[in-house]
């Protein structure tokens, strides 16, 4: 159990810095908030690809999880960022 939740937590981060990665300019946010949005990216992209994909589990690293991970991440990074921006006049 713990073991599972420090796993999600690390693949998280790793999302969420890959994320961050491939969208262009600087985003303000600190380094919790990108590993919350890169677990979240990550349950999306689970999700996502469960659902569209017959697959069970592919014994080996299943590159399309990561990139449907990845973009879900980079979505709910520019989500964040455009609500917490600050408008100028």
């Amino acid at each position: 159990m713990v073991g599972d939740i420090i796993g999600t937590i690390i693949f998280g981060a790793v999302i969420g810095v890959l994320a961050r990665l491939v969208i262009p300019g600087k985003q303000a946010m600190g380094w919790i908030i990108t590993i919350v949005l890169g677990i979240a990216g990550a349950l999306i992209g689970y999700w996502v690809w469960g659902a569209i994909s017959d697959k069970g589990d592919t014994g080996g690293i299943d590159w399309i999880r990561w990139i449907i991970s990845i973009a879900a991440a980079a979505v709910l990074t520019l989500a964040y960022t455009s609500m917490t921006s600050k408008r100028r006049v």
